[in-house]
């Protein structure tokens, strides 16, 4: 699960990459953008400074920013999604120019000049306006402005390589072919439907790489042999071409950080986060991992001991692409709950208005299928199976947002789920309010010519997670572009997803939506119980394999000069850190997108999944579907965006100072709180 917004804060050099790409092939519409945004700051600058003003300095750079991504991010965002290979091209064209275009603006000495002048006269300003100008006084110090000119160059050739890098890593991941070929005997227990999906040659399946396909042979599939091999090509997509682009983009990582005067380009990253430092960030982890392996060695002795009755050897080893399958056993056996049974009951459809229904009685908001006027409206739709929704707030009768959905895989479509803010609230000079649009991607199980979309229980966890950033975007309430909806620190983005996961655990919730596709019942009674004390199966291995993920994630960006073998990293670090045996011939990295925008951050997941759990403790007290308590989770975070620190957000939310002990009986390390 991944967050990804194409608002980009001008000057807080959080970039996209892309491919490298002649001047002449930039479309039309870019160069139309980045000549309007010149003139943007080009007026800027020409200010007197005896006439500098919020409005005309501070203020005007968010809106060139704003002006910047209306005019652009729709047609950039097109580079994941368009099923138009030439227009998938020019978006990514048109993204290394705007990156780069961004990573010179934070260099010019004369835009810094004008927001230094401005701040030089000690400013009264409060509230929204004191921290816009804060944070653009401490992003020009970040890009290098205090620097030398020598220096400052050099920091945006960098930028410039780091651009074009970044985007190639993505688009090898999303446009990786692998497919292996499989005989129709090397996939006993895979469903039908499955092997149905798959292309053929020669009476040969050829499996793809795509999750729903990935999924059901490693969940399913009886031949551990196949099992092995559809993991081990999932674990080398990128293909070493990205794990030569990833030893690049570490290398000028690490050259950026030295140059800016920072240890470590962890250091760096994380500096105006809420963890503030690198050694934080070990130290949450030192702290959290023997807790944590206590579960995963309870995890472990479960799942070892149930493979080795399955294939009556008793000292059969267990491993990476056992996982799954001995998990889905579990579940039948000791649970008495199928996976494939439970998707029954959750229909595309049904989800879709289950989320709905949900977050309508906590928000009061309603939806509006406008996807035959998308085009009308200025937003459209970029396949068929796309989807546009109107949000209103019910109190107000006013427009609020705007989401797409775009839930099912095709070729060449960005491969995992995400959700991206593609216009942020703005509140313009002249009063008027520029409502934001999200876009919510993912790659569910398409419907059938004879069955619906069916989707898993844990697929339906994913999609509240999206679509909690969606809401997260949509329900903002901030003034200017640079703090509205997601723009938080990055390290808390994900809680407001994270936190809508849990309600897919709740009874009252599920039974508002979840209905078999043929037979139209809710989830039986003793299906829901047996789901319910499944939730913790193997939470202990796979937070291990969340840490795995963040640790190698900072020891690649923590490494001098930016030099590392991360092939061996990444083998070496998985016997360390989980308790699988490294797998040689495999480089997880290449594949690992995260590394791109959430390069030296992926901790957050875990560091914000500590903050979720708490802050759901008060609906799970006051009620999961109260309105009262939705309206004000809504008021406190929701609406707030990055207009205060994420800190003091939560502990204004929570009444007291955030605590580790709901994330802990997430995990299953401490029975539930008793209700007194």
């Amino acid at each position: 699960m991944k967050f990804a917004s194409r608002l980009i804060p001008i000057l807080a050099l959080f970039v996209f990459a892309t491919l490298a790409v002649a001047q002449d092939n930039v479309p039309d519409n870019i160069k139309a953008a980045l000549k309007k945004a010149d003139a943007a700051v080009a007026a800027i600058v020409a200010v007197p400074e005896s006439q500098r003003t919020f409005e005309n300095t501070i203020g005007a750079i968010d809106d060139l920013s704003v002006h910047l991504d209306d005019d652009t991010s729709m047609f950039l965002f097109m580079q994941f999604v368009s099923p138009d290979a030439h227009i998938r091209e020019q978006a990514r064209a048109g993204e290394e120019v705007v990156d780069n275009w961004i990573s010179a603006l934070t260099k010019r000495e004369d835009l810094y000049r004008a927001v230094k002048a401005y701040a030089d006269t000690n400013p009264q300003v409060e509230g929204e306006q004191h921290r816009l100008l804060a944070f653009t006084l401490r992003d020009f110090k970040r890009s290098g402005m205090t620097l030398p000119k020598e220096q400052r160059d050099r920091l945006t050739a960098i930028d410039n390589q780091l651009n074009k890098l970044g985007i190639e890593f993505s688009t090898n991941i999303n446009e990786d072919e692998t497919r292996v070929p499989l005989a129709k005997s090397e996939l006993a227990g895979v469903p039908q439907d499955a092997m149905d999906a798959q292309p053929k040659s020669a009476g040969v399946y050829l499996w793809g790489m795509d999750y729903p396909s990935f999924d059901a042979v490693e969940n399913n599939c009886t031949n551990a042999t196949t099992r092995q091999k559809i993991w081990l090509a999932f674990k080398r997509r990128g293909g070493q071409k990205n794990v030569d682009v990833l030893q690049k983009l570490l290398k000028l990582r690490a050259e950026e950080a030295k140059i800016l005067g920072y240890p470590t380009y962890a250091d760096y990253v994380v500096e105006p986060r809420m963890a503030k430092s690198e050694a934080a960030i070990q130290k949450f982890y030192a702290d959290l991992r023997p807790i944590v392996r206590k579960k995963a060695l309870v995890d472990w002795q479960l799942f070892q001991s149930t493979k080795r009755k399955d294939v009556h050897d008793p000292k059969a080893s267990f491993y990476y692409w056992d996982y799954s399958y001995y998990k889905t056993q579990l579940m039948k056996q000791k649970y008495a709950v199928d996976p494939d049974k439970v998707a029954e009951y959750f229909p595309m459809e049904r989800v879709v208005q289950g989320i709905f229904d949900v977050t309508s009685r906590l928000y009061d908001i309603s939806y509006k299928d406008v996807t035959a006027d998308a085009t009308k409206l200025g937003l459209p739709v970029w396949h068929p199976d796309v989807k546009l929704y109107e949000v209103d707030d019910n109190k107000t009768h006013e427009m609020v947002g705007h989401i797409f959905m775009d839930l099912y895989p095709r070729a060449d479509k960005y491969s995992h789920a995400a959700c991206w803010g593609l216009v942020s609230r703005k509140v313009w000079s002249d009063g008027t309010v520029q409502k934001p649009v999200a876009a919510m991607v993912t790659n569910f199980t398409k419907s059938t010519p004879t069955k619906p979309s069916l989707i898993k229980h844990d697929e339906v966890e994913t999609f509240f997670h999206e679509f909690g950033h969606g809401l997260h975007n949509i329900l903002t309430e901030a003034h200017y572009g640079r703090f509205a909806g997601t723009n938080v620190e990055l390290d808390f983005v994900e809680a407001p997803s994270q936190m809508m996961e849990n309600w897919v655990w709740q009874p009252e919730v599920l039974n508002l939506f979840a209905r078999h596709y043929k037979t139209g019942k809710p989830l039986p009674p003793a299906l829901l119980k047996g789901m319910f004390a499944a939730r913790t199966l193997g939470s202990g291995m796979e937070t291990e394999h969340q840490i795995y993920y963040g640790m190698v994630d900072q020891i690649y960006h923590t490494a001098p000069d930016g030099s590392v073998d991360t092939t061996k990293v990444g083998i070496d670090e998985m016997g360390q850190i989980e308790l699988y045996k490294g797998v040689p011939g495999t480089y997880f990295q290449a594949s690992f997108d995260h590394l791109v925008g959430y390069d030296a951050a992926y901790y957050g997941y875990l560091w914000s999944l500590v903050y979720a759990q708490d802050m759901f403790q008060r609906f799970k007290e006051l009620g999961v579907l109260s309105p009262k308590t939705g309206a004000y989770y809504r008021e406190k975070v929701l609406s707030k965006g990055g207009t205060v620190d994420a800190y003091v957000m939560l502990r204004d939310y929570l009444g007291r100072a955030p605590k580790v002990d709901a994330f802990l009986e997430y995990l299953g390390l401490t029975p539930p709180a008793k209700k007194s």
